[in-house]
C-alpha cells in the first residue's frame, strides 16, 4: 500500500492506491472493487427521490383536482411551471457542487445530508391542505410555493448523489454492479412509495368512488325531485373529502421519515473515492464554457435526447393512469393496487434486465426492454372495465418501466468515460453530466403532466365531477397510449443512433487503465522522492 500527500487545487490531502510490481519492475495501481456495503448503501440513498417522484406522479395530478378541488387550469401551470422550475435547478445546482470545495465529509455527500431536512419539510407541507375553502389564487401560490421549494431541495439531494456513481471505487463492471443495486433499490422505493400512498389514501379514493357510483345511481331516479334531496345524497362525499386530505398528510409524513432515514444510512455507509482522471476538487472552468463542453459530447446528446423521449412517455401515461382508470377504464377503486401490481413487477424484472444487459450488450437490451410498452398500452386503452387483463397489461407495463430505470442510467457513466478520455484535462465535469441528464428527464415529466392537464381543461374536465363528458374520455384515452407511444418511438430511433456499443466500452476501458496505470507511476516516483528526503531529515 503507498500513501502519499499530493497538492491538489491548493489544498494537500492524503491518498492510499495499492499497487502490483509488474515484470518490468514499475509500480501499477490495482483497481479495488467496490465493497457490497457500499453498493447497498448507496443504493438505499436513491429511494427517498423515487418514492417521492412517484408519489407526485401517480397522485398529485388527481390530488389537486379531486381532492383540492383545484381548477384544471391552475393544476395544470403547478404542474408544469413546478416542473419547469425543478428542471432549470438542475444544471444550476451541478454547477455550485463542481465548484464546491471538498471538505472531511467528501465534495457530495455534504450537499446530500444538509439539503435533506429541508426536503422533509417542504414535501410534507405540499400536500398539506390549510383550510377547507381557499380561493383560487391562495390555493394556486400554496401548492406552487411548496413545490418549488421541495423540487429544489430534492435537486440539492439527487443531482450529488447520482454523482457519486462516480466515485465509489473500482472500474465499469463494478459501477454497472452498483448502479443494478441502485436501479432495483429505486424500483423498490417506487414499490414502497406507492404501497404506502396507496393503501393510507386509495382507502378513501375508493370510498369517493363508491360514494359517486350510489349518487350517480340516485340521480338517475330522483331527478325529478327536488334539488335538496340529491343534495343529502351528496353530503357523504364532503365527509370523505375530509379524511381523503387528512390521508394524504399522513402518507407524507410517513414518506418524509423514510427520506430521513435513507440520508442517514447513505452518510454512514458511502465515502467517496477517487476515479481515473478526477480529482474531485474545485473547477476553474466558467459555467458557460463547462456547459458548452458538455452538450457538446455527441454520445452525450443522443443518449440525454433518447431518454427524454422515452421517459416522456412512460411519465405521459403514468401521470394519466389514476385519471384513466377513475374516468375511462371504470376501475377507480383498483388503480392503487394496479399500481401495486405494476411496480411490484417493474422490482422483479431488475434482476432479469441486468443478465440480459450483460449478455445481450446495452443497447439491444434497451431495445427489447422499451419496445414491450408498446402493446401494453395500446391494449389497456382499447378495454374497459375488463381487471384480469389490466393486470397482465401492468405487469408488461412494470417490466418495461424498469428497463427504462436501469439501462440509460447504466449507460451515462460509459458516456463520461467516453468524454473523460478525449478530453483528459477537463476533469470534475461529472455534476454538470448528471445534473443535465436529470434536467432532461423532469423536463420531460413537467411537459407530461402540463400538457396532460392542460388538454383536460379545454375538454372540459370538471374538478371533482362523479361524471366526465365524453370529450374528456377521449382525451385520457388519447393521453394515455396514442400519444406515449408516438414519444416512445421517437425515443427509440435516437437510440439507434447512439454509438457506444459493446466494442467502443472495452476501448474505453482500455484507455481508462492505462490513464489510471500513468496516474499510479506518477504517485510511486512521487513515494520513491519522498522516501530520501525522509531518511536524511535527523531524528
Amino acid at each position: 500500500m503507498a500513501h502519499t500527500t499530493v497538492i491538489r487545487n491548493g489544498s494537500p490531502h492524503e491518498e492510499k492506491r495499492e499497487s502490483v510490481t509488474a515484470e518490468d519492475g514499475n509500480a501499477t495501481p490495482k483497481t479495488r472493487g467496490i465493497p457490497l456495503s457500499r453498493k447497498i448503501c448507496y443504493a438505499v440513498g436513491g429511494m427517498p427521490y423515487q418514492m417521492t417522484a412517484n408519489a407526485k406522479g401517480f397522485f398529485l395530478q388527481i390530488f389537486l383536482l379531486d381532492v383540492v378541488q383545484m381548477g384544471a387550469f391552475y393544476a395544470s401551470l403547478i404542474l408544469f411551471l413546478g416542473r419547469a422550475w425543478d428542471a432549470i435547478t438542475d444544471p444550476l445546482v451541478g454547477y455550485m457542487v463542481t465548484k464546491s470545495g471538498r471538505t472531511r465529509m467528501g465534495k457530495l455527500i455534504p450537499w446530500i445530508v444538509f439539503s435533506m431536512p429541508l426536503g422533509v419539510l417542504a414535501y410534507i407541507m405540499m400536500w398539506f391542505t390549510p383550510q377547507e375553502a381557499m380561493s383560487p389564487s391562495s390555493s394556486f401560490f400554496w401548492f406552487f410555493i411548496w413545490s418549488c421549494l421541495f423540487d429544489a431541495f430534492m435537486t440539492c439531494y439527487h443531482v450529488p448523489y447520482s454523482s457519486l456513481n462516480m466515485f465509489l471505487g473500482g472500474d465499469q463492471k463494478d459501477r454497472d454492479s452498483a448502479t443494478g443495486y441502485r436501479m432495483g433499490m429505486e424500483v423498490f422505493a417506487t414499490l414502497a412509495g406507492a404501497t404506502i400512498q396507496g393503501q393510507i389514501v386509495g382507502v378513501y379514493h375508493a370510498k369517493s368512488a363508491q360514494v359517486c357510483s350510489q349518487l350517480n345511481y340516485s340521480e338517475a331516479f330522483l331527478h325529478n325531485f327536488s334539488s335538496p334531496l340529491i343534495q343529502n345524497f351528496s353530503s357523504p362525499l364532503t365527509d370523505t373529502l375530509q379524511n381523503t386530505r387528512r390521508a394524504y398528510v399522513l402518507a407524507a409524513l410517513v414518506l418524509g421519515g423514510l427520506y430521513f432515514l435513507c440520508c442517514v444510512v447513505l452518510f454512514l455507509g458511502v465515502k467517496e473515492q477517487l476515479a481515473p482522471l478526477s480529482t474531485l476538487g474545485r473547477i476553474r472552468m466558467p459555467y458557460l464554457a463547462g456547459m458548452k463542453m458538455v452538450v457538446g459530447h455527441t454520445p452525450y446528446v443522443k443518449l440525454v435526447f433518447g431518454f427524454l423521449f422515452a421517459s416522456l412517455a412512460f411519465q405521459m401515461a403514468q401521470g394519466n393512469f389514476a385519471l384513466f382508470c377513475t374516468h375511462a377504464a371504470g376501475l377507480g377503486a383498483y388503480f392503487q393496487h394496479l399500481v401495486l401490481i405494476l411496480l411490484t413487477a417493474a422490482t422483479l424484472s431488475i434482476p432479469i434486465w441486468q443478465t440480459l444487459l450483460l449478455r445481450l450488450g446495452k443497447k439491444t437490451t434497451l431495445y427489447i426492454g422499451l419496445s414491450m410498452y408498446v402493446p401494453a398500452l395500446v391494449i389497456i386503452a382499447s378495454i374497459r372495465s375488463n381487471l384480469p387483463v389490466f393486470i397482465i397489461m401492468s405487469i408488461i407495463s412494470g417490466s418495461s418501466l424498469s428497463a427504462l430505470y436501469l439501462l440509460p442510467w447504466s449507460m451515462l457513466p460509459d458516456v463520461v468515460d467516453d468524454f473523460k478520455v478525449k478530453n483528459p484535462t477537463s476533469t470534475d465535469l461529472e455534476p454538470m453530466f448528471y445534473s443535465c441528464y436529470v434536467f432532461f428527464n423532469k423536463f420531460g415529466g413537467g411537459m407530461s403532466v402540463g400538457i396532460s392537464t392542460l388538454a383536460l381543461h379545454f375538454a372540459g374536465y370538471k374538478p371533482g365531477a362523479c361524471r366526465q363528458n365524453p370529450a374528456v374520455i377521449t382525451a385520457l384515452r388519447a393521453l394515455f397510449a396514442p400519444v406515449p407511444i408516438v414519444l416512445l418511438l421517437v425515443g427509440l430511433v435516437l437510440f439507434y443512433f447512439y454509438p457506444i456499443n459493446e466494442e467502443r466500452r472495452r476501448q474505453i476501458h482500455r484507455e481508462l487503465q492505462e490513464a489510471e496505470k500513468v496516474d499510479g507511476c506518477q504517485v510511486m516516483n512521487a513515494v520513491r522522492l519522498e522516501a530520501p528526503l525522509t531518511h536524511s531529515q535527523p531524528d
